[in-house]
């Protein structure tokens, strides 16, 4: 049996941390929605006790380092599942990039493994399992758009945003999250106003979510890398209604209303960046069958 599941990458329209917590975490506040750009899990039930982790992107893991296969594992020693299976990731989402590819793959084999390997498990108590293995996960289990708290794993479902165009550029530099995070002075930013997007999205006030959008760890990655800074420049330059660095980076995304304007911010960006992506907002929750 096999089985292919949909792994669809997020942005942050807003990210705020609120303090640091004993745990060592962060105490976090964030919108997130689900964008039309996806990796593809596939998924083959093994009659032998192993998993198998196969992709043909280089820094994508094949052990236990790789998300997907923590999520097999957490599984099949939670529920005592005696069989295997061998995991396939096409990856689209770019690695390492702010997207939480990782996170949706993990967030897909679970959905996936739930329906092969039969332990009819709810979405709630996927999403519960997900947080286990880290904090876009559970997020990533249901998808669609949603007021994320706690280190990220408290999810509160809203409505989906107006549909419109998502630009995304990712430079060709990685970003290490724990020094982003360990530099952020909690009292120099300028923290997003959460509440007043979450009753933007809901009006489907475009305006608003354009002017409303932010990110409080944008300030440190862009003093580190300079890089991410042009090409949130370069995307205004181009026109995008709105332009906001995804997650701690270093992808930078623009909402764009208009199909002739998507057109000129995407041509703009490819004379800067390799990576550059015209894709659709999706907003809306996954299903189980």
């Amino acid at each position: 049996m096999r089985l292919m599941v949909k792994a669809p990458a997020k942005i942050n329209l807003s990210l705020d941390v609120l303090h640091k917590r004993e745990d060592g975490f962060h105490e976090v506040e964030m919108i997130m929605t689900t964008i039309d750009l996806a990796d593809r899990v596939e998924l083959t039930l093994l009659n032998s006790d192993q998993i198998k982790i196969t992709s043909h992107n280089r820094f994508v893991p094949d052990d236990n380092r790789n998300l997907a296969y923590q999520a097999a594992m957490l599984l099949k020693n939670r529920f005592h599942v005696s069989k295997g299976v061998s995991i396939t990731i096409t990856k689209t989402i770019p690695v390492a990039a702010g997207l939480a590819g990782g996170s949706s793959d993990a967030a897909a084999t679970l959905r996936g493994l739930n329906k092969l390997w039969g332990l009819g498990l709810s979405i709630d108590e996927l999403a519960k399992l997900g947080s286990e293995i880290g904090s876009d996960v559970s997020f990533c289990v249901y998808g669609g758009t949603a007021l994320a708290t706690g280190r990220g794993e408290k999810i509160r479902h809203i409505t989906a945003p107006p549909h419109c165009w998502v630009v995304l550029a990712k430079p060709t530099i990685g970003v290490s999250t724990g020094e982003v995070y360990g530099q952020l002075n909690l009292d120099k930013v300028k923290h997003p106003n959460v509440q007043a997007m979450i009753t933007a999205i809901e009006q489907k006030d475009y305006n608003g979510i354009c002017h409303l959008v932010g990110n409080v760890l944008e300030e440190v990655t862009l003093k580190l890398y300079p890089e991410v800074a042009q090409i949130k420049d370069q995307m205004k330059k181009f026109g995008a209604d709105a332009v906001l660095m995804s997650g701690s980076g270093p992808t930078v995304f623009g909402l764009v209303h208009h199909d002739s304007r998507m057109q000129r911010v995407y041509n703009g960006l490819r004379g800067f960046c390799d990576q550059v992506y015209a894709v659709r907002i999706l907003g809306d929750r996954n299903q189980l069958d």
